[in-house]
């Protein structure tokens, strides 16, 4: 994949502007990896709309993103003036940044590496990689899984990856979205050279109303070897 219209488009509409950490970040953030316990340069993959910014800055992380929206940086920026040149505007999929060589304590990814394919993500797990501190850590929140109702719908890109996906979906006018399941997560991050600590999935069905509605996804902790 490379970065699509889709996403700045919808930012322009204000859709899909979150605003509030994810809580699952959050507690995968203060278990995992707190910044007392010495993760305080962070990146963001994909900070959309600052959701999980006010987290890190609370915390007094050095924080960097990288979002390919040119229009939601420019928002976050005007918001957040000390964040002027720490949020940069690329495809991550694509852009490779040697500054970043080893500088980070933490990556952090809400449902941003989930919307690319497979060539794409293995891509950006090698970037991963390079840009963590040996012992550093990933932290991947809601990466969709084929036991998501949605896996079945759209055209397919790959064994994993969807596109144009139906009005009915949660995924609509978005791009691709790629699904993973158990053994494919543990093959992207072992080729890529980091190693899964932990690795656990969530599912939500809609009872009332009867929807269909089947919300499936994995959360990832993980981190680069000594």
């Amino acid at each position: 994949m490379t970065y699509t219209d889709e996403w700045n488009e919808a930012y322009k509409k204000n859709t899909h502007m979150s605003i509030w950490p994810w809580s699952d970040l959050v507690s995968c953030v203060y278990r995992y990896a707190n910044p007392k316990n010495g993760y305080r340069n962070v990146l963001e993959l994909g900070c959309g709309a600052g959701a999980n910014i006010p987290l890190f800055l609370a915390l007094n992380c050095n924080y960097y993103a990288i979002e390919g929206s040119q229009t939601i940086t420019t928002q976050l920026v005007e918001t957040y003036p000390k964040l002027k040149g720490k949020i940069i505007t690329c495809d991550f999929s694509k852009t490779y940044h040697s500054e970043f060589n080893n500088y980070f304590d933490l990556i952090v990814d809400r449902a941003s590496i989930t919307h690319n394919n497979t060539l794409a993500i293995k891509s950006i797990l090698e970037f991963v990689i390079m840009y963590l501190r040996p012992g550093g850590k990933f932290i991947g929140i809601d990466w969709f899984s084929t036991r998501h109702g949605d896996f079945i719908k759209g055209d397919t890109v790959d064994n994993y990856t969807k596109k144009n996906l139906p009005q009915d979906s949660q995924f609509s006018n978005i791009g691709q979205v790629h699904f993973s399941d158990k053994e494919h997560i543990i093959e992207l991050f072992t080729d890529a050279g980091l190693i899964v600590d932990r690795l656990e999935h969530k599912e939500r069905i809609s009872i009332l109303p009867d929807n269909n509605f089947h919300f499936a996804s994995w959360d990832i902790i993980a981190h680069k070897p000594l």
